[in-house]
């Protein structure tokens, strides 16, 4: 694929909406598009995947279809890709459709030079990574399907908007409900009557909740962070309330554990906190692993971050599989009116993937030579 068609898909790919839960169009698109270029392209719901190469360790390409819808503030069509001094403009097109046709030209690139691949190379291209996943129709089900059919892979890139650096770590989410609990009378009696307030029993929990020390903060990650967000309580402006209640989004570090950052928020309050989702844990590989080494051979320059973004590279590493989140494009960009994408980013992250695939090959065919699924192990948490 050459660099004109490389930004041809790449436009063509931002001019089909895929709002999450409406990726099917683009879907159907990509998978015509990768038949009629001789790939034998499969399907797990409306997640596309296939694989390439003789033998080896497998290492996937993966990264998301779906976008945010528009916000009101954009003043172009969001649909209608515009290139102007080298940017393209479009939803969609930095965050992550710049990563999804970087990596099917790499693959395709890579499907032509075949017999230098020392590895299985996966594309795997999915659906609602914008929305968590919540629906399990998305990587979670991709992988479902992919350990059925003994494919799950060895390591995993993870297209994302790092400006081709590194991130080998990356947050998790811990999402709490904090309820209080009152009782309800006449707010000018409130006081003689002894009524305890929901919402006052609200605030002091929100303040001790603030000042618990939850551990230093990680190298690359910084401190974990709590933030209370959706807050709701009361029914009529002079009556004391009887509940109020409040949504705390905790972004995690691997240490402390999950429940154990929980159990320490939950010693300091006196209302009930409840976890909602735990399901989206933290991560983070060594930098000496075989995954970040090729990565590194294919762009000495990149520096090796920690991401506080949540991307599907918590599927992967839950399940096992050792993954690192890079691709072209700046995290900064997302999801903003008039986002944009550099043509020469697009390009970029085609060589990025192609060389760190054939660097992965090599050096992990060199370290695992007696098994094709070998996977070599990565910290997680």
């Amino acid at each position: 694929m050459t660099e004109e068609a490389l930004l041809a898909l790449h436009r063509e790919i931002v001019s089909i909406p895929s709002m999450s839960h409406q990726e099917k169009p683009l879907v159907d698109f990509l998978e015509r598009f990768l038949r009629e270029r001789g790939v034998e392209v499969q399907r797990a719901g409306d997640n596309l995947f296939a694989v390439i190469g003789q033998g080896g360790p497998l290492l996937a390409f993966n990264t998301h279809l779906d976008t945010v819808p528009a916000s009101p503030r954009w003043t172009r069509d969001p649909h209608k890709p515009e290139v102007l001094e080298g940017k393209v403009y479009g939803l969609g097109s930095n965050d992550a459709k710049a990563s999804v046709a970087a990596m099917i030209a790499a693959f395709l690139r890579l499907k032509a030079r075949e017999s230098e691949l020392r590895c299985r190379l996966m594309l795997t291209l999915v659906v609602e990574e914008e929305t968590g996943g919540k629906s399990g129709k998305g990587a979670e089900l991709l992988l479902s399907e992919l350990r059925n059919r003994g494919l799950l892979p060895t390591a995993v890139l993870v297209g994302e908007p790092t400006e081709l650096e590194l991130a080998v770590a990356q947050k998790g989410l811990l999402i709490l409900e904090l309820r209080a609990e009152g009782r309800a009378c006449h707010a000018a009696h409130g006081r003689a009557l002894g009524a305890p307030n929901a919402v006052r029993r609200l605030a002091r929990d929100l303040m001790a909740i603030d000042r618990v020390d939850l551990g230093e903060p990680h190298p690359t990650l910084g401190p974990v962070t709590v933030e209370p967000t959706i807050v709701s309580g009361g029914t009529a402006r002079n009556m004391i309330p009887a509940e109020a209640s409040c949504f705390i989004d905790v972004r995690t570090n691997p240490k402390p554990d999950q429940s154990e950052t929980a159990a320490l928020l939950q010693a300091v309050v006196q209302s009930e906190l409840k976890v909602v989702s735990e399901r989206l844990r933290p991560y983070e590989i060594d930098a000496r692993h075989v995954l970040v080494r090729a990565a590194q051979r294919a762009r000495p320059q990149a520096s090796l971050f920690g991401s506080r973004g949540l991307s599907d590279l918590c599927f992967f590493a839950t399940a096992g599989v050792p993954a690192l989140k890079v691709g072209p494009g700046k995290t900064e960009r997302s999801h903003t009116p008039d986002e944009f994408v550099l043509e020469s980013e697009i390009v970029d992250g085609a060589h990025f993937y192609l060389d760190a695939a054939l660097a992965y090959g090599e050096l992990a065919s060199r370290e695992f030579p007696a098994s094709a699924g070998a996977r070599p192990q990565a910290q997680a948490s």
